[in-house]
C-alpha cells in the first residue's frame, strides 16, 4: 500500500538555507545531487514528513548516507525525474504525496517520481561500499589537481592581513557545522572553561558557537549562513572572497554596517579558518564538525574538498580532531563542587563539635579565647 503524506511544501534550491526555514510536517523540495549526511541530519532534526528531490539523492558514484539517514528516519523521500515542480508548486502550498505521485491543492498531479523504499536504498548503499574504489580514484585524482592549481594550501603564500585576534601560543577552536558538530561542541564544554581557546566559526557554525552559550572571536566565511545576531556578537569578521578579489558577503556585512576584512583564498572557508589559526601562531588547532575521515571527505561531495584535504596536510602536526580532545580531555574540578564540599565539610564538624560535650567545652574555651584576643566584648 503507497504511503501518503500531506503537508505544506517549502521550496529551496539550496539545501542549507531551505532547512532554516522548514518546519514539522512540512514537505521539503530539493535540487541536491548526492544528499550529503548533513543536510539529512538537519532535514530529520527539522522533523519534515517528506523530501521531493529534484535531483538523484544517490548518483552512484560513492556510498552517500543522506538518503539512507533519511528514510530510516521515516521521511518519504522520492527523487523527481526534473526540477519542473519548482513552477508548479507555490512556497506553502498544502500537498498530497501518494507514493511516488504528487498533487497539488487542487488535486491534480504536479509530478511523478520513485519513491526511495528503505531495504533499496540500505541494499544500494551496501553496493557502493562495495565500490568505493572508483570513487577514490577521482578523489586522488582532484587532489592531485589542486596540488598543481592551489599551491598556495600547502606553501604559505596566502597574504594574511592583519588580525584583531591574538592566536599566538594559545589554542584555538574552529567550528564548522558538519558531522556532529553540536554534539561535539557540546562534549568540549569543560575545555572551552577551562582552556579559553580563540572561538572561530565557519559561516553557520559561528551561530552554533552562540547557541552553545559561548561568543565565537572571529567569524570566517562567505557569510551566507550566519545569522544576523551572531554577526553582531562582537566577533571580527572575515569574508572569504575569491581569489580574483570578488566577495559577494562583504555586500550583506556593508549593509548591517559590521566592519570586516576581506581575505581572497582559494579552497573552501574551513581551509581558510583552520590556515589563520595556523599562520598566526595557534599552539592547537581544535576542529569541530570538520571532516576526519575519508568517507565524510567523499560524503561531502563537493570538488573543493580535495583543498581541505591538502590544509590538513600542512598543518597536521597542530590539528586534532575534536572527539580526540573530549576523549583525553580531564576537566578541572570548577569552583562551584569545591565550595559544596567545603561547606558539607564544615557542617559535618560543627554538628560533631556540637553533639560531642567533651568537643562542645573545647570549642567553647577557644572561641573565649579568640574574644579575647579579638577584644570582643
Amino acid at each position: 500500500m503507497a504511503v501518503t503524506v500531506h503537508g505544506p511544501a517549502r521550496l529551496g534550491r539550496r539545501t542549507k538555507l531551505l532547512v532554516k526555514t522548514l518546519k514539522p510536517g512540512d514537505v521539503a523540495v530539493l535540487d541536491h545531487l548526492d544528499l550529503d549526511r548533513v543536510s539529512a541530519e538537519d532535514l530529520v532534526e527539522r522533523g519534515v514528513a517528506a523530501v521531493l528531490n529534484c535531483r538523484a539523492s544517490s548518483s552512484g558514484t560513492y556510498p552517500n548516507m543522506g538518503p539512507l539517514l533519511l528514510v530510516q528516519a521515516g521521511v518519504h523521500l522520492v527523487d523527481l525525474p526534473d526540477d519542473a515542480v519548482f513552477s508548479r508548486l507555490h512556497e506553502g502550498e498544502p500537498i498530497t504525496i501518494e507514493g511516488g505521485e504528487v498533487r497539488n491543492a487542487k488535486g491534480a498531479t504536479v509530478a511523478t517520481g520513485t519513491v526511495q523504499d528503505p531495504a533499496a536504498v540500505e541494499a544500494a548503499t551496501d553496493a557502493r561500499r562495495r565500490e568505493i574504489g572508483e570513487a577514490l580514484a577521482a578523489f586522488a585524482q582532484n587532489t592531485v589537481e589542486h596540488v598543481l592549481e592551489e599551491q598556495e594550501l600547502l606553501s604559505g603564500k596566502l597574504d594574511l592581513p592583519r588580525f584583531d585576534t591574538d592566536f599566538r601560543d594559545r589554542p584555538a577552536l574552529v567550528v564548522v557545522r558538519g558531522v556532529d558538530h553540536v554534539e561535539d561542541l557540546n562534549a568540549l564544554r569543560p575545555y572551552v572553561r577551562d582552556v579559553k581557546p580563540v572561538l572561530v566559526g565557519v559561516d553557520g557554525g559561528a551561530n552554533a558557537i552562540l547557541e552553545a552559550g559561548f561568543r565565537p572571536d572571529m567569524v570566517v566565511g562567505d557569510m551566507d549562513s550566519v545569522s544576523d545576531a551572531t554577526l553582531r556578537c562582537g566577533a571580527e569578521v572575515v569574508v572569504h572572497a575569491y581569489r580574483d578579489g570578488r566577495a559577494p558577503g562583504s555586500e550583506r556585512l556593508e549593509r548591517l554596517g559590521i566592519p570586516h576584512k576581506v581575505l581572497p583564498a582559494p579552497g573552501t572557508s574551513q581551509d581558510v579558518a583552520m590556515l589563520i589559526a595556523y599562520e598566526k601562531g595557534a599552539e592547537l588547532i581544535v576542529s569541530v564538525g570538520s571532516q576526519s575521515n575519508l568517507v565524510e571527505f567523499l560524503d561531502k561531495a563537493r570538488r573543493g574538498m580535495s583543498s581541505t584535504f591538502l590544509t590538513r596536510l600542512r598543518i597536521g602536526e597542530v590539528l586534532v580532531d575534536a572527539k580526540g580532545v573530549s576523549r583525553l580531555y580531564r576537566p578541572r574540578p570548577g569552583l562551584g563542587p569545591l565550595l559544596v564540599v567545603a561547606a558539607a565539610g564544615l557542617l559535618v564538624l560543627v554538628l560533631v563539635i556540637a553533639l560531642t560535650p567533651g568537643l562542645s567545652d573545647v570549642a567553647d574555651l577557644l572561641w573565649l579565647k579568640l574574644e579575647v584576643l579579638l577584644g570582643i566584648d
